[in-house]
């Protein structure tokens, strides 16, 4: 593993002990259950109809999940950046094929694990069944919420509260896949994105 290598995946271990206590020494270790990719911009990592087999944690760039509608538009459900996981959680928990596509939005670096590696990982060392367990409950948490702002927000303060608390995303993530993320056309998220917070 070259110095870069080596650098970028140390912000996992870094990640991992703002959740649970990994030993600096138990670090490699850890990571030899993981595979690390390289995903060039609109690279598919998980392809729609095969299996989830895999979830991937972003080292550094974006992915995105989505599918493609009946009338062959692409909606995106979910964003990844640095320190994210992604994956079709159901699918993956079943093992049965997933109706999604994750996709890099630009050049990025991922680990991943698929299941059986997953489950080696768990019983060697149990802190990272809390580490899953905390990160489950974040991605919950987030899902809820944005049912929450769907339900009872327009558009516009749905917009205007994503761009707050999400900048780096409004400012690196393409302004057609956040329109389909958040339910506008790219024409309507042009003109939102030139007005101020009211």
């Amino acid at each position: 593993m070259n110095p870069s290598e080596e650098n970028i995946t140390h912000r996992f271990f870094k990640h991992l002990n703002t959740f649970v206590t990994v030993e600096e020494k138990d670090f490699p270790h850890i990571l030899s259950y993981f595979n690390t990719v390289k995903l060039s911009k609109k690279e598919i990592a998980m392809r729609a109809g095969g299996k989830c087999n895999t979830k991937y944690f972003v080292l550094s760039g974006c992915l995105h999940m989505f599918f493609t509608d009946e009338k062959g538009a692409d909606r995106t459900i979910q964003f990844a950046l640095e320190n994210w996981w992604l994956t079709d959680a159901l699918a993956l928990h079943h093992q049965t094929n997933t109706d999604f596509n994750i996709q890099a939005v630009e050049d990025s670096e991922v680990l991943e694990i698929d299941t059986a590696n997953h489950d080696l990982l768990l019983e060697a060392y149990p802190q990272m069944e809390k580490y899953f367990r905390i990160m489950y409950q974040i991605a919950y948490g987030a899902s809820v919420k944005r049912m929450y702002y769907i339900f009872n927000y327009s558009k516009e303060e749905i917009f205007f509260s994503f761009r707050e608390q999400f900048p780096e995303f409004v400012q690196r993530v393409p302004q057609y896949l956040i329109a389909t993320y958040l339910g506008l056309t790219p024409e309507y998220l042009s003109k939102l994105r030139a007005k101020k917070v009211s």
